[in-house]
């Protein structure tokens, strides 16, 4: 039986009327009993006749008695209340279950299999947990489930073979997890599937060409998992109703498949695969609105349908090869109403022209940095779309709700009422009810043209007027849509929403039953406020949710003629912790006020946002003392509890060393976590090793990178206290200042050494999950899941070969460490050395290789320590005859003024181009590392 924090209890709801309960969900209940616990407070006075109740926090619903003379729960909702420990089993015996809602807690553990004997369960919903185990099989037998949402967790193994008997089911979400293995085949057989979020894991195999009879799939959202090697099948044109088609960072090859035929298509995203040939010439959906094709290997042109796109918002296609001339028509045939914009991204391509007029209207932006035609002195105002901004930026939108024209007297004293600016009344003020509201999917890149559509769509089918509801502010995260809105009453209802309509509006955004719209896509509530003035314990009225929506009711059947309810009660402490500060007192390390991080990056502002990773986006800020820093800020599933956030400031506020970044300060307000690290001006190793990068680094340069990021994970294993292993070195965490000294990055998230057990004997492994990035994995550590310090080791060398030769760690479905392994037994190591190294001393760099490799063993034991490599690194250093320091930054670029070395043992490039094997698959080519979104 699992165990919720705190003694949580969860009975029946039932009333004191002759109404027997049915003794099988009575045990079920008192099996929950002990996991649950009230969260609500003061549960007082209800109406006990009432079949669904709901007080506080807390809603758990019963049908009427049914023939059976029972009287059966049917609801069960704990949605934000910051839940821990683990679901009973038993919870599968409340066999008239419908609802099932644990979104956004802290809940551990698996899913109960038992879950699977529901039949009733329509809704299934555990996003935001930290659950993990793999989805039982027995989840198939739910034949009436409609939504199956279990994203943002930690849940592993393959998507079993048994949902296929789903027959029933719309919504399967399972997206930020670490599923693996195959997308089976098997899901073709759905027959009213339209939502398949599978995004963000660790899938491998190909895509099913059998998925072309999902004929009611609206959006296949698939980014960020590896099936590598694989192409997108041709049958895809299949899909009539497809709307949105997201397979971004999937390791995919071959053409980019000709999707005219899909007749309402609004937004493609195949960015950051490995696509080559042209780009399909056929006229795309007049609803298109998105096109992203970037960071692949395309050539060609751009087609001259692309000019004929209305509702096109985004053409992303930098980072490729294509040429020719660039068709000013995608701009000019376009007609802009006052809220609509385009961005056209077309950096790092070999485009030398522009047919027709360089003069895009102010809705446009356009981006030519890297292109040959930004070379072409005889186009007027080209300078203006060369640099890496374009003409325009576009920013989240915040609402500005002015109270200007109000006198002073119209507003009223108590603080839980605002000004409804849509109202018909001048200065007609109310409390609203707050809602916390995320777009998952949505098929457009530029909101405000939509905002009217959406005001629509939400505000009908709640029976109000667009002028109740305000779009308080909304924000782009990872893809998604995040809003803040405000509802307020109709001036015939009063300042204020009565009891029974509070309710109202709950349920319906709760039981997900508003009418599908597939261009706004999926929603998730992330809460649901409604805060009523002149009411005691922070304005809560009888009856009504308050700060999130659910918590727990609570009773027991004491004997087949009566049924008593039994509540518990918990001290107001607790109905504050949700919303309470995290604060420390550190030396060293500042605590910033939300206020404070957003100013420094504009609110957050896409502009300032310079990386992202599974923990969430880094932004660079400028704070008031004008000092450069980088905000890391958590995404909603990535926020740690109270206490693993404050023991991690704790642990990075004693990391001090020259080659590892150090943390500024924090911010932990209600809903909150960031951390302020020092600005990195110089990007990431990644970047500038990229066979894509305008700049180059010399090997002496490369180096004493090397040298720097070994003295880092030195430090780490040996000085740090407690010592830590980072479990996630790869190139794109070791950031580089402006001199160009390396210093590993993102140690926050790694693991403590092992401590002395029972015995005082030294564990030399720590057993946890695997996680890291592919490709850098220790094959020891993947097999075993012990992490030592050898396996940052094993990643540290797969960073040396990355900086000989340029590659990633995994090109073309083929591992760096092999094919190095291989050229180096063959004798023909120069042969893959990074081509753009034009001159280098050979012994040194052999050297380097032979220690490289040696970091990459298959077994830990013949591995060096952090200790050996540094010592090693220092060797080879000094045998080089650059003598470069870190001061002598234009030094290590290459094809600097430096002059090369005369020694003998120098190389330059063209002595071994004899050497290369042709048609080889070692040259570099780009398929980076892309963190989820």
């Amino acid at each position: 039986m699992g165990m919720f924090s705190d003694g949580v209890m969860l009975l029946l709801c039932a009333s004191c009327c002759c109404i027997t309960t049915d003794p099988a969900e009575v045990l079920a209940l008192w099996s929950v009993k002990s996991n649950l616990i009230d969260l609500a407070g003061d549960l007082n006075s209800w109406d006990e006749g009432d079949p669904c109740i709901s007080k506080w926090n807390g809603v758990l619903c019963c049908s009427n008695v049914e023939t059976d003379g029972y009287l059966h729960v049917y609801q069960i909702q704990l949605l934000n209340m910051n839940l821990s420990g683990t679901l009973a089993p038993e919870v599968g015996q409340l066999s008239r279950l419908v609802i099932l809602d644990f979104m956004w807690n802290q809940i551990t553990g698996s899913i109960p299999k038992e879950i699977g004997n529901i039949s009733s369960l329509k809704l299934l919903l555990l996003s935001g947990n930290k659950l993990s185990g793999s989805l039982p099989d027995e989840l198939g037998q739910l034949s009436k489930l409609d939504r199956l949402q279990v994203d943002n967790n930690n849940i592993s193994g393959p998507i079993p073979k048994s949902f296929a008997n789903l027959r029933s089911v719309k919504h399967l979400h399972l997206n930020n997890n670490s599923i693996s293995g195959h997308l089976p085949a098997e899901l073709a057989v759905l027959p009213i599937l339209v939502h398949l979020l599978v995004d963000n894991n660790n899938l491998s195999g190909t895509l099913p060409p059998e998925f072309s009879n999902l004929i009611e799939m609206s959006i296949l959202q698939l980014d960020n998992n590896q099936f590598i090697g694989g192409e997108i099948p041709k049958s895809y044109w299949k899909l009539p109703n497809l709307i949105k088609l997201s397979l971004r960072n999937c390791s995919l090859v071959g053409p980019v498949p000709d999707l005219s035929w899909i007749p309402h298509l609004c937004f493609i995203d195949l960015s950051w695969n490995q696509l080559m040939g042209s780009i399909p010439s056929n006229t795309l959906s007049n609803n298109i609105t998105t096109i992203h094709l970037s960071h692949n290997n395309l050539n060609g042109s751009i087609p001259g349908s692309f000019s004929d796109l209305p509702l096109l918002q985004m053409l992303s296609l930098q980072n490729n090869s294509l040429n020719g001339t660039i068709p000013a028509s995608i701009w000019h045939n376009k007609s802009f109403s006052s809220n609509a914009t385009l961005t056209i991204d077309l950096r790092n391509n070999l485009f030398t022209n522009i047919s027709g007029d360089l003069n895009p209207s102010e809705n446009v932006t356009l981006r030519l940095q890297g292109n040959p035609v930004c070379s072409n002195a005889n186009i007027w105002n080209i300078h203006h779309f060369c640099g890496s901004d374009g003409q325009r930026n576009v920013t989240s939108g915040v609402s500005t709700n002015s109270t200007a024209a109000c006198p002073i007297q119209a507003y009223p004293l108590d603080n839980y009422y605002e000004y409804v600016p849509a109202a018909p009344e001048v200065c007609f003020y109310a409390a609203p009810i707050r809602i916390g509201y995320r777009l998952k999917s949505p098929s457009f890149s530029y909101f405000p043209p939509y905002q009217y559509n959406f005001l629509f769509y939400v505000t009908t089918y709640l029976n109000l007027s667009t002028n109740n509801l305000v779009i308080d502010s909304h924000a782009w995260e990872e893809g998604r849509l995040k809003m803040y809105l405000k509802l307020f009453p109709t001036i015939s209802e009063g300042h204020q929403f009565n009891d029974s309509e509070v309710l109202r509006i709950r349920g319906i955004f709760t039981s997900w039953s508003f009418p599908r719209n597939d261009f706004f896509g999926p929603y998730e509530l992330l809460n649901f406020t409604s805060v009523l003035p002149g009411t005691d314990k922070g304005g809560i009225s009888k009856g009504v949710l308050a700060a999130t929506l659910v918590g727990a009711v609570v009773g027991t059947a004491i004997a087949s003629t009566m049924v008593t309810l039994l509540i518990l009660r918990r001290n107001d402490k607790n109905q504050h912790r949700l919303s309470s500060k995290i604060s420390i007192k550190i030396d060293g390390v500042k605590e910033f006020t939300y206020e404070e991080l957003a100013l420094a990056t504009d609110y957050f502002n896409s502009s300032t946002q310079v990386g992202r990773g599974g923990y969430g986006e880094v932004y660079r800020g400028i704070l008031s003392d004008n000092t450069v820093v980088a905000v890391k800020r958590a995404k909603e599933g990535s926020l740690q509890g109270k206490k693993e956030f404050l023991t991690e400031i704790q642990l990075l506020s004693r990391l001090h060393h020259r080659n590892l970044v150090s943390l500024v300060g924090y911010c932990g307000e209600a809903g909150e976590q960031m951390l302020v690290y020092e600005f990195m001006s110089n990007g990431n190793l990644r970047d500038w090793i990229s066979e894509k990068s305008q700049r180059s680094l010399t090997f002496g340069a490369r180096l004493q990178i090397a040298l720097g990021s070994a003295k880092g994970i030195l430090y780490l294993h040996t000085e740090a206290n407690p010592p830590i292993f980072h479990r996630d070195i790869k190139a794109s965490n070791i950031l580089l200042d402006a001199n160009l000294t390396a210093k590993v990055a993102d140690f926050g998230l790694s693991h403590l050494a092992p401590v002395l057990d029972g015995k005082g004997n030294l564990p030399d492994h720590v057993s946890t999950i695997v996680k890291g990035t592919p490709g850098y994995l220790d094959p020891e550590y993947l097999l075993t899941h012990q992490l030592t310090d050898k396996s940052d080791v094993y990643s540290l060398g797969v960073v040396f070969l990355e900086l000989l030769t340029g590659m990633h760690p995994i090109t073309h479905g083929k591992n760096l460490v092999r094919e190095v392994n291989m050229a180096h037994q063959l004798g023909m190591i120069f042969s893959i050395i990074d081509k753009r190294l034009e001159v280098y001393p050979s012994d040194c760099v052999e050297r380097f290789i032979s220690l490289a490799i040696s970091c990459c063993h298959d077994q830990p034991e013949y591995r060096p320590s952090a200790l050996d490599v540094v010592r090693e690194l220092e060797k080879i250093l000094q045998m080089t005859s650059e003598g470069i320091t870190m001061s002598q930054t234009t030094s290590m670029l290459s094809g600097s003024s430096s002059p090369p070395s005369s020694s003998s043992n120098t190389i330059t490039r063209n002595t071994h181009s004899s050497l290369d094997i042709s048609g080889s698959d070692l040259t570099t080519s780009i398929m980076p590392n892309v963190l989820p979104r």
